[in-house]
């Protein structure tokens, strides 16, 4: 009775709210953060089968559920909207429990003694990580600004009808104008990032042709890629319909997949463009593929590449950006209703590829 006790008093006092199931779904216990939360008073529904109470609770409902809850649920609680990850740990029977039992230890399955539900209030990290995207907005927003001043200045210094330059003049001007486009583009990268985080993102949906995506993406670095001698060769057949998307947006990403592939093809090798019909999911796509030449992804940063600000390491490259650029093309696409992914093996370079609804 003491342990009991002991055990009550610790879930009570927990700041996560904590729901209890036994082995065939009745419910055992919750503490007063979920008696809050739920609406429900703790001795009016003990004992009875979780499922049942949930016809009339929406949130039981949803906790009840198997399917992991990939964003965080939101619930107006202590007079606000909070915000609350889920987590169910399943409670097993120990090896020597079963071994008492003969029918238990026969099994060679795990026993469930049921499950514990619990829910992790996330409202303070939330608050702070929206405030860190509000911060990020605002700076790169004013940075935009003296650094688009600076290209000017920098494009004026360029022509000679203002006065000529020598040979080492000409020389940092040409470094100051490289950095300052980095810094144009670092500052572009987080303002996009903060637009996808606040769920800002504009879209101009209309049907496009995926010959101009293409297009307006391939002349974008058509110059990179002749200066290492990268041949850009493309699979695009001519009947292929229209798909529902924001061009702009959609050349970003497709830029920014060329870009990289180029930035990781050895010198005089080709990067291959590839778009096809396909099917996915049942559902009428078009699959735009950029296939490089380079040293490949090992597979276990494979499910990482698309996390903001990671970069593989141990690419030999110098770490020019950020690595926001293909976390902003997954939000990109998939804001459109489209797929993202990635298929690369070490020595035989990567694919990268995304793909959109037709119209």
């Amino acid at each position: 009775i003491f342990e009991k006790k002991r055990i009550e008093t610790i879930i009570d006092n927990l700041k996560d709210a904590i729901l209890g199931l036994d082995e065939r779904g009745r419910i055992l216990f919750f503490n007063p953060v979920m008696e809050q939360l739920l609406g429900l008073a703790e001795t009016s529904i003990i004992g009875k089968y979780a499922p049942d109470v949930a016809l009339h609770n929406d949130l039981l409902r949803t906790l009840l559920a198997d399917e992991p809850s990939v964003l965080p649920l939101q619930i107006f609680a202590d007079n606000r909207e909070s915000y609350f990850t889920k987590e169910i740990l399943e409670v097993y029977v120990p090896q020597e429990e079963q071994l008492a039992h003969g029918p238990l230890a026969t099994s060679g399955k795990a026993v469930t003694a049921g499950r514990v539900i619990v829910l992790r209030n996330i409202t303070v990290f939330r608050e702070r990580d929206l405030a860190k995207t509000n911060f990020i907005a605002t700076i790169s927003h004013e940075l935009k600004t003296p650094i688009s001043s600076i290209k000017m200045s920098l494009k004026l210094l360029e022509d000679g009808r203002i006065g000529g330059l020598n040979a080492e003049q000409e020389s940092l001007l040409a470094h100051i104008l490289e950095d300052s486009d980095r810094l144009l583009k670092i500052t572009g990268e987080l303002l996009d990032l903060s637009q996808a985080e606040t769920g800002n993102i504009q879209l101009d949906l209309r049907p496009v042709a995926p010959a101009d995506i293409v297009e307006y993406a391939v002349q974008a670095v058509r110059f990179g890629a002749e200066q290492k001698k990268i041949r850009l060769p493309v699979d695009l057949p001519d009947n292929l319909r229209p798909v529902n998307a924001d061009l702009e947006k959609t050349s970003w990403v497709l830029i920014n997949f060329l870009s990289n592939a180029v930035r990781f093809s050895p010198e005089g090798s080709e990067v291959i463009i590839e778009v096809k019909p396909y099917v996915f999911d049942q559902r009428s796509v078009v699959r735009f593929s950029v296939r490089d030449s380079g040293q490949g992804i090992e597979e276990k940063y494979q499910s990482r590449v698309f996390e903001r600000y990671f970069q593989i390491p141990g690419n030999n490259q110098p770490k020019t950006g950020t690595g926001l650029g293909l976390a902003i093309s997954k939000e990109f696409i998939e804001a459109q209703g489209g797929e993202i992914g990635v298929e690369s093996r070490v020595g035989e370079g990567s694919v990268f590829y995304f793909m959109l609804p037709v119209v």
